[in-house]
C-alpha cells in the first residue's frame, strides 16, 4: 500500500461578506494515497474547487490542518507558499490558461524559468513533457493554431514538466467535445499508471470520474461517507 501523500485533518474553510460569516467546507477529513487518481464530484457550490484550491496552496483553511509529502502547508506563510508551489503542484484548468502570444514550447518553459535549471536542461524537460503528451510536433504552434483537445495537452505538459508531487486537475474536460475529453482522460490515466503521478480531479461528470480509480463526494461542503 502507497503512503499516504496528502493528509487533510478537521478543515473547515470559511469566506466572509461584510461581518457575515459563510461556511464552504466542514470537518473534511480525508486521506489520498500516492500513486492515487481521485476524482472528486459534487454539485456547483459544493466546495470542490475551494478544497483543491486548499490542496494546491492557493487558499488556506479557516481551521485544521493538510499536509503535502509530511509537511504542512496550512502553517505556510505565502513566499513560503509559493516556493512550495512551485515545486509540488502541477495545476490543470479548465480553460488551459494558456499564454496566446507564447509557443507551446514557451508555454511549457514558463514554469522552469523560476528554476536553476540552465537552457539546454529546460530545454529536454520541455521537449520530454510535450513528447509524453503526444505534441512533439507541434512545439512551434501557438495556441490559436490547435485544436481545443491540443491546447489542453499543452496544459498538462506544462503542469508535468517540473514533476511535480500532484498534478490537481479542475474540470479538465469541461470545456471539451467527447472525443477530445476521452483522450486528455486515456492521458491522465497513463501519467498515473506509467508515470505513478497522484492525481486529484475535480469534476460534475460521472464519465469522466469513472476513469479514476476513487472517487469521493462533496455535498454542501460536506464529504459524504
Amino acid at each position: 500500500m502507497s503512503e499516504t501523500i496528502v493528509e487533510i485533518k478537521d478543515i473547515f474553510k470559511s469566506y466572509y461578506r461584510d461581518s457575515m460569516e459563510i461556511p464552504v467546507l466542514r470537518d473534511i477529513n480525508l486521506d489520498i494515497a500516492g500513486g492515487q487518481f481521485m476524482a472528486l464530484m459534487g454539485p456547483s457550490g459544493s466546495g470542490k474547487t475551494t478544497l483543491l484550491n486548499l490542496i494546491a496552496g492557493i487558499d488556506k483553511p479557516t481551521s485544521g490542518t493538510l499536509a503535502v509529502a509530511g509537511e504542512d502547508i496550512s502553517r505556510l506563510s505565502d513566499g513560503d507558499m509559493a516556493k512550495w508551489r512551485s515545486r509540488h503542484i502541477g495545476f490543470i484548468f479548465q480553460f488551459y490558461n494558456l499564454m496566446p502570444v507564447l509557443t507551446a514550447y514557451e508555454n511549457v518553459e514558463l514554469p522552469l524559468l523560476l528554476t536553476n535549471l540552465s537552457r539546454k536542461e529546460r530545454k529536454e524537460h520541455v521537449e520530454t513533457a510535450l513528447n509524453t503528451v503526444g505534441l512533439g510536433d507541434r512545439i512551434k504552434h501557438y495556441p490559436r493554431q490547435l485544436s481545443g483537445g491540443q491546447e489542453q495537452r499543452v496544459a498538462i505538459a506544462r503542469a508535468i514538466v517540473s514533476d511535480p508531487t500532484l498534478l490537481l486537475a479542475d474540470e479538465p474536460t469541461g470545456d471539451l467535445d467527447k472525443n477530445s475529453a476521452d483522450e486528455i482522460l486515456t492521458l491522465l490515466g497513463r501519467l498515473n499508471k506509467e508515470f505513478n503521478k497522484t492525481i486529484i480531479m475535480v469534476t460534475h461528470d460521472p464519465w469522466a470520474a469513472e476513469r479514476a480509480s476513487v472517487t469521493r463526494h462533496l455535498d454542501k461542503g460536506e464529504l459524504q461517507p
